[in-house]
């Protein structure tokens, strides 16, 4: 009796755990469930054009029942389980206008769709997953846009690649994320980015400018020059590439190029100060100071403030009337004093535009030395001295 009394405990005691087990399983299901019907909730939400509130709200009951799921070790590696919260924490990124809670649920849904996945053996879940890999990149990209616009360019970078790569036909995407690298001086990368823009089709200037600016970052001059050619041929007149263009054959001593280009530019642009300026650094790199001294003149002409340009006028002048001492006649001893004189007037035109300049100072110092001024002299090499 005392065997058969033990039996019908173990038995009772053995259905009074099977029905709690059974129970809990049934009340882990219908959080999944609950789960699941969120979902669908949000869904007729988002069609119907609830509120953002709602949408929250709805949200917010889904997010507890994945939370306690979660938390059993019956459903806690439930592929479903992972998937619905990954989802449902991505799109709260999305609407959340409280950006610290924002940023929490983007990092959640990172967390939770790499579980997700790595759970989901058989796909079955492939949807969720998706949508919320979609979700995470609008999201970076909303990130990596503020990023860019706030100057922070490892950060824009880290964020951006992302999006480019999830969009790779995007070209402006491209193009951000290839100047991003570019400043952040992650060369190869800005390459990659930058070709990927141009190989799609674009045809911004910025693109080429930045390409060739990569190049010579790199010591690849040659490309870089080939760059711009082709930046121009698809962008005529283009006055930014121009510019960059002849800059980089004046930095790889490409002086007749130069010419040549800065010559067809000023048949288009003849309000350009800095195609005459340009033109007469070049003539007077020649000894053709004449020329250089009309056009300087054309350029302040556009510009009488126009400092670079009233310096370099200055300096055409001093060797002018260094040429003209090579002979003794009297009319080149006056073409000495009037050059001297020309010189001293610009170079203190100069001088009152930028007094800090150094090179201006000391050809001053040279005037009046040769005009014999030493007071002159003696103040601009004090002011030389508190530089």
């Amino acid at each position: 009796m005392k065997h058969k009394s033990s039996v019908i405990l173990f038995f009772i005691l053995f259905i009074s755990f099977s029905i709690c087990d059974i129970s809990a399983v049934r009340a882990q299901k219908s959080q999944i469930q609950i789960a699941r019907n969120v979902l669908g909730k949000l869904q007729v939400a988002v069609a119907s054009g609830k509120s953002k509130k709602d949408q929250l709200n709805i949200m917010g009951e889904g997010i507890k029942a994945t939370e306690s799921a979660e938390k059993d070790r019956r459903t806690k590696n439930w592929p479903e389980t992972w998937s619905i919260k990954a989802y449902l924490s991505s799109y709260i990124s999305l609407i959340d206008e409280d950006e610290n809670n924002a940023e929490r649920y983007f990092n959640i849904a990172t967390d939770a769709v790499k579980t997700a996945t790595e759970l989901d053996k058989y796909q079955d879940n492939g949807k969720l997953i998706e949508a919320t890999n979609f979700n995470l990149i609008i999201k970076k990209q909303e990130k990596g846009n503020k990023a860019y616009y706030s100057n922070e360019f490892i950060n824009a970078y880290n964020l951006l690649r992302d999006v480019s790569d999830f969009f790779p036909k995007d070209t402006t995407l491209a193009i951000n994320t290839g100047i991003a690298a570019q400043i952040i001086r992650s060369y190869d990368n800005a390459l990659f980015y930058l070709k990927r823009a141009k190989d799609n089709g674009a045809k911004n200037p910025v693109i080429f400018q930045s390409l060739a600016t990569t190049y010579a970052s790199k010591f690849e001059p040659e490309i870089a020059i080939k760059t711009l050619e082709e930046g121009i041929k698809l962008n005529p007149y283009n006055s930014f590439l121009t510019n960059d263009y002849i800059n980089l054959l004046l930095d790889n001593e490409k002086y007749d190029k130069a010419l040549e280009v800065i010559e067809q530019g000023l048949k288009v642009e003849t309000k350009n100060k800095l195609l005459y300026f340009l033109y007469g650094y070049l003539q007077q790199l020649k000894s053709n100071n004449s020329t250089a001294e009309l056009a300087y003149k054309r350029a302040l002409g556009l510009d009488q403030n126009y400092f670079v340009a009233l310096y370099q006028l200055g300096l055409a002048y001093v060797e002018m009337a260094n040429e003209s001492l090579s002979s003794k006649k009297e009319k080149y001893l006056q073409q000495f004093t009037a050059n001297i004189n020309r010189s001293e007037s610009t170079l203190l035109q100069a001088h009152e535009i930028n007094p800090n300049d150094k090179f201006t100072v000391q050809l001053l110092i040279d005037i009046y030395t040769r005009k014999n001024r030493l007071d002159k002299v003696q103040e601009l090499k004090r002011k030389l001295q508190e530089f």
